[in-house]
């Protein structure tokens, strides 16, 4: 059992192995392509990456942070229902966000169009929302609940006695916020802007459609407009690389996260409770807090929702609702067996970590755990890369049409980027079932399949719920890969949405939009729940 474990676990590691493999091979055309690259395209993919992930950092710092200090540390009106609706956002994809708000904000929107009849003015009102500043508006919209969550979650059990004993040591209001509770959250926020620089790095929906030149939009651009495999693997080894050094900046600071946070005690006395804002502050407060919300989630959904009515009650055809039904099924059907796929994989991992052992099996586990930081654009190079080797040695095997005509493939990657989502689902569970439960088992005589049957499953039902639903969830929104892998006629919800939106047909693109955001709400809710609780 951890022999098929471990072997599971590497084969679910070979997309990266064959991205990294690609440079093992460098000839003198390899050679040449790196030095076309070099001249030609890779300064504007890293000057662009670059100024993105720039701009997003800064931005999910300041208005995650912002609004998580403004709901754990203060008190004002509307702070109850602000403190859950700031997780909303994460519900909406940053691509279904861009057409949103480019249907919207366009030269030729009815919003523009609106404004220039009422104020008689020629031109255009703002700079065109296609654009690199619009992207790190419209990420900084969608990422900032990273660090958001985690921000609020630090200050919540570590800010507020701290905040006490300077305030009783003459510190005035602005030193104790700047000096004491952000200190204390600088871990939490390094983290929180890493995730959300390596979600911003694995984006192609948004790059691709604002016309961006980064690396994710230029591995697409060379493996299927210029059809090289070389100049793709290349590309996909130096994003893999990136995204490796942000992943080490978030394991270390969550290390550091966990090795200064101290046990809850005072959190809830008298001196702990956030102080109270009125007037002026509290209405800077409530739009710092509310703003966010209105401009991530509250407004797009809005214009989406019209969009969808317009297209049912003005359009000649109405909407498709057929068509929708068939990429609903193939979203849900794909999504439910990478799900079921992903939570089998990590239940059967957790038991066989829980009852330990030595053997490579843990090394095993750690790089599955990797695969959420690679990003899709990656994964589908990393598979096709040795799908292709094989068919050229061994031209008879029928290894490309069981990763490009079926759902195998896509499951397949599905598997490599989520699966340590699940994982880390059912390893928190774990972590509430004392080991004095195995214990006892073993002493009343129960084997290793019963003791998983009759007493971990019915104990880590609610953690395996939860990771199918944010396996899920994920798989339902993921772009990239998908684009790339799904077989001919099962296009899914995020495909479809943005092939409508590529051909200028947005209203057709809103109700697909729609339904992605709809699903992404459960776990979103879930959170907010568990938070409140």
């Amino acid at each position: 059992m951890r022999l098929l474990l471990t072997l599971l676990c590497v084969a679910l590691a070979l997309p990266v192995l064959g991205v990294l493999g690609a440079w093992t091979t460098l000839d003198a055309a390899a050679l040449e392509v790196l030095r076309h690259q070099a001249s030609t395209v890779m300064a504007g993919y890293a000057a662009q990456s670059l100024l993105l992930v720039a701009g997003v950092g800064v931005g999910v710092a300041l208005v995650g942070t912002g609004a998580a200090a403004a709901v754990t540390l203060f008190d004002f009106p509307g702070r109850r229902v602000l403190e859950w609706a700031l997780l909303l956002p994460l519900a909406m994809p940053a691509y279904v966000l861009a057409y949103a708000w480019t249907d919207a904000l366009q030269f030729s929107g009815p919003v523009q169009v609106g404004l220039r009849k009422l104020t008689g003015v020629q031109g255009a009102l703002w700079p065109d929302v296609r654009s690199l500043w619009g992207a790190v508006l419209l990420f900084v919209l969608c990422l900032y609940p990273y660090v958001y969550l985690l921000a609020r979650t630090a200050l919540g059990e570590r800010a507020a006695p701290m905040l006490e004993a300077a305030r009783l040591l003459g510190a005035g209001l602005r030193r104790r916020v700047l000096e004491v509770a952000l200190p204390l959250a600088r871990p939490a926020i390094a983290a929180g802007i890493a995730l959300a620089l390596m979600e911003t790095l694995a984006d192609y929906g948004v790059g691709s459609y604002f016309g961006l030149t980064t690396f994710s939009t230029g591995i697409y651009k060379a493996w299927l407009v210029m059809d090289d495999r070389i100049a793709a693997a290349q590309l996909a080894a130096m994003l893999l690389a990136v995204v490796a050094l942000l992943l080490v900046v978030e394991r270390r600071a969550q290390k550091r996260l966990r090795f200064t946070a101290s046990r809850p005690g005072g959190a809830g006395s008298a001196e702990a409770r956030p102080l109270q804002l009125r007037g002026a502050a509290a209405a800077a407060a409530f739009v710092l807090c509310a703003l966010p919300v209105l401009l991530g989630f509250v407004l797009p959904v809005g214009w989406l929702g019209w969009l969808v009515w317009q297209e049912a009650t003005v359009s000649e055809f109405g909407l498709p609702l057929p068509r929708f039904a068939e990429w609903a099924r193939n979203s849900f059907e794909l999504a439910g067996l990478a799900a079921l796929a992903a939570t089998t994989l990590a239940l059967a991992l957790g038991f066989a970590l829980r009852r330990g052992g030595g053997g490579p099996l843990p090394v095993a586990a750690r790089v599955l755990s990797l695969g959420y930081a690679v990003p899709g654009a990656v994964i589908a190079v990393g598979l096709l890369l040795p799908v292709a080797w094989v068919q050229r040695v061994w031209p008879e095997a029928p290894l490309g049409a069981l990763f490009t005509g079926t759902a195998f493939g896509l499951v397949y990657a599905y598997l490599v980027r989520f699966s340590a989502v699940a994982l880390q689902s059912v390893e928190s569970g774990y972590a509430r079932v004392p080991a004095s439960v195995d214990e006892s088992a073993r002493l009343l005589g129960g084997g290793g399949w019963r003791l998983w049957r009759e007493l971990h499953l019915p104990l880590l039902r609610r953690s395996a719920l939860a990771a199918a639903l944010l396996v899920f969830v994920d798989a339902m929104k993921e772009l990239p890969a998908t684009l790339v892998l799904r077989p001919f006629g099962r296009d899914t919800l995020a495909v479809v949405a943005y092939n409508f939106a590529r051909d200028e047909r947005l209203a057709e693109a809103a109700l697909p939009s729609l339904a992605i955001v709809a699903v992404g709400l459960l776990p979103v809710l879930l959170l907010s729940r568990a938070l409140r609780a």
